[in-house]
């Protein structure tokens, strides 16, 4: 029999300058919009503060930092649409879609930045620069 060599692919490798507090800042950019779960405005006020702190320290917190505020704020709009459009009764299950995929896409954002890669949420409006 041969002996076969198979490599498992473990992800995106992380880049190569960044260091265990950076991808930790990053990881805790993405975590504290969470807040906003159980603080009204929580979800923009956490990344806003962890961004502002590390910006300059870290360039991954940097660039974490602002797609994480830029997706919360994207979020804020789209529940405040769904608020709206429960008049028209299909706000309801648009409240319920949108809290299970912000949840998603924020753990995913956190394992990829604690993992030194740079993650791009979808369904983001890019407001911050």
């Amino acid at each position: 029999m041969e002996n076969l060599n198979m490599s498992v692919s473990q992800g995106p490798a992380p880049l190569a300058s960044t260091t265990k507090d950076e991808r930790t800042w990053a990881m805790l950019c993405h975590l504290s919009t969470l807040a906003g779960f159980v603080i009204p405005f929580g979800n923009i006020v956490g990344p806003l503060v962890m961004w502002t702190i590390k910006k300059d320290e870290f360039p991954l917190v940097e660039d974490q930092g602002k797609e994480a505020l830029n997706f919360q704020i994207s979020m804020t709009i789209y529940v405040i649409v769904a608020v709206i459009l429960i008049l028209l009764l299909v706000g309801i299950p648009l409240l319920i879609g949108l809290g299970i995929f912000d949840l998603i896409v924020t753990v995913i954002a956190a394992i990829n930045a604690n993992d030194g890669v740079k993650y791009r949420y979808p369904l983001c409006i890019r407001f911050v620069s």
